[in-house]
């Protein structure tokens, strides 16, 4: 073997690095993560009652295999435009490490699977499944990605539904804390991506997304920013009113919020900082986590 040769070999990555960017499965883990918030929060045995570990099984694999298999499907319908991103060009298509074809065959794979392996458990748990796979690849991908300032707005409702996906899977689907939390997580994903395309604005304009960073002012997009913190703020303040211990909720809720709101408004003083984008950024996905941890936490105490 050649010494040129040696070196490709050392520099590729390995496959798993190759699916786990294929599949997202760092945005899918989140996902993942709210899904069994959807459940602990609404389960009407209580986390240790009968068959709930194998409800939490099913909608893990079900959510795993469907939303992987959806951003699969979404990198390869968008290959040539991330190929022109700096934060995207190294992703497994455009940087020449996987074949269209095979994304293409894995993508729907592992989405047909997971909403096979949902309908299979509970129709209800395939249903949500189904529905937000379809949210992200054909409302999101294919209708309003490259044409709409709302594109990110309304295709936050592919995370709902994995929260509905998660009640689903203990067979309360229609509790209201699980569409209120789905409400939540609706109302916190434009905070969570204008943060992030405000990093990379630059980016969006020469693919031709129009993302909100990419069609007007930073100060324009901070104060979006702000409007949609405040009622994921609003929204997780109300999910107190359908937990056990509101008050002990209500207190978590209340300083998580204090602190994502402090975030923002260091955003907004200074919209123009890439460093506040990215404090903003990495604030929205610990708020997220943290708030869905100490309602499930709530939950089963």
């Amino acid at each position: 073997m050649t010494t040129s040769s040696h070196s490709l070999a050392s520099t590729r990555p390995s496959w798993w690095s190759i699916l786990v960017s294929l599949f997202k499965l760092r945005v899918v883990s989140l996902l993942l993560w709210v899904a069994l918030g959807g459940a602990l929060v609404t389960a009407s045995a209580g986390p240790f009652g009968p068959g709930f570990w194998k409800d939490l099984l099913m909608v893990s694999l079900a959510g795993l295999l469907a939303a992987g298999g959806a951003s699969a499907l979404n990198e390869y319908l968008e290959r040539d435009l991330d190929a022109a991103m700096r934060r995207t060009r190294t992703r497994p298509l455009p940087a020449g490490l996987l074949s269209p074809r095979l994304a293409l065959v894995l993508g729907i794979l592992g989405m047909g699977m997971g909403i096979g392996l949902g309908w299979a458990y509970r129709p209800m748990l395939g249903i949500f499944v189904a529905a937000g796979a379809f949210v992200y690849v054909v409302v999101y991908t294919l209708g309003l990605k490259r044409r709409s300032v709302v594109n990110i707005v309304i295709g936050g409702a592919a995370g709902s539904f994995a929260v509905l996906s998660g009640a689903a899977a203990v067979d309360r689907w229609n509790h209201p804390a699980a569409w209120l939390l789905a409400g939540l997580v609706f109302l916190w994903t434009p905070v969570h991506f204008w943060a992030l395309a405000l990093l990379y604005r630059d980016d969006y304009r020469v693919a031709g997304f129009p993302m909100l960073p990419a069609v007007t002012t930073p100060r324009n997009t901070a104060r979006w920013i702000a409007l949609h913190a405040w009622a994921t703020v609003f929204a997780a303040l109300a999910l107190s009113l359908f937990l056990r211990r509101p008050v002990l909720y209500g207190l978590g809720a209340l300083l998580l919020s204090f602190w994502l709101l402090h975030r923002v408004y260091g955003l907004l003083r200074h919209p123009e900082a890439r460093d506040q984008a990215r404090s903003t950024f990495m604030a929205s996905n610990l708020y997220l986590a943290g708030l869905t941890l100490w309602a499930m936490l709530i939950s089963v105490l």
